[in-house]
């Protein structure tokens, strides 16, 4: 088991005032130590993604966008829930990089499963930013790993927000193994999600979106998560990237549901059994939202402790 963590992952953060501050980092690792979770895993020090593989994912055009932005550190980067600021392109790729860092050890035989904690960017599409997120790790991820020979990957995503910039980029990709479990998009950003989406032309049925109503809790997660495990082992996914968001707690400043820690552990639990039934047992773990710090804090050690 391996968590990247670093202090240039907390340089990705948009001040002080925004929900995506720069101290999210630092209240999952003060966490982190205090159970004593840092001497139990492999702690690795995060690298820089190239521009190449930052292409393998974005448009041209969109990276040389986000340098400009970068440089002058003015505007937005989206309609307005991205600000820009000196040096978001280095913050934004050195995400991406974590990213990397950990699915290679994975694939390296390093180790078998790692959690990354500013991470899982999943609303950046392939040519925009959108929702706190300017590069798409995720999506860079599973381009990287269908290039390494991987068939089948799996994407699963508890964040409140539907993964809506990991789920268009792939929605007529059949190698793209998708499921996400989040708060009904009648009721939050970015509006989509709906049942009927379940991908398109080859990829049809390859996609599985679940929706919450506003205070659902972890009864209501335990009654649709089995439809996740079961979606998933049809297709026995070589490779399992979770994305998850502790904005589905009970307490979150901008999202509606009541979910606990606890079925963030259990979704660490049970994709890991399910890898391992796969014969490989590789899970990467990618932070995501969440923007009360007490409770990111708990769901993303509970998913370290469950990974463990």
């Amino acid at each position: 088991m391996a968590v990247v963590a670093s202090e240039r992952l907390a340089r990705y953060g948009f001040g002080d005032g925004h929900p995506f501050g720069p101290d999210r980092h630092a209240a999952f690792m003060r966490e982190f130590a205090s159970r004593g979770l840092d001497r139990r895993v492999r702690v690795l020090e995060p690298r820089m993604a190239s521009d190449e593989e930052l292409r393998s994912f974005h448009t041209a055009a969109y990276l040389d966008f986000v340098r400009e932005r970068s440089a002058s550190g003015s505007g937005f980067l989206d309609g307005g829930d991205t600000p820009a600021f000196r040096g978001v392109y280095e913050a934004a790729a050195g995400v991406v990089g974590a990213t990397l860092s950990a699915m290679e050890a994975i694939l390296q035989g390093k180790c078998r499963r790692a959690f990354v904690p500013i991470a899982g960017l999943h609303h950046a599409a392939r040519d925009h930013a959108a929702g706190f997120c300017v590069f798409n790790d995720c999506g860079v991820a599973i381009e990287l790993l269908k290039r390494a020979g991987l068939k089948r990957v799996a994407y699963v995503d508890i964040d409140a927000h539907h993964g809506d910039g990991v789920f268009y980029a792939f929605e007529d990709d059949a190698a793209v193994v998708f499921a996400d479990l989040h708060e009904d998009g009648r009721y939050l950003y970015p509006g989509t999600g709906a049942a009927e989406e379940i991908g398109t032309g080859a990829a049809s049925g390859t996609k599985l979106n679940l929706s919450l109503p506003p205070g659902a809790d972890d009864r209501d997660f335990a009654g649709m998560w089995p439809s996740v495990t079961a979606h998933l082992e049809k297709f026995a996914p070589e490779f399992v990237i979770l994305q998850c968001g502790a904005d589905s707690l009970e307490g979150d400043p901008i999202t509606h549901l009541r979910l606990t820690a606890e079925s963030h552990g259990r979704a660490a639990r049970e994709l890991t059994a399910l890898a391992e039934r796969c014969g490989h047992g590789r899970v990467l773990a990618l932070g995501g939202g969440g923007y009360n710090r007490t409770n990111l804090a708990q769901a993303w050690t509970a998913v370290v402790e469950n990974l463990i």
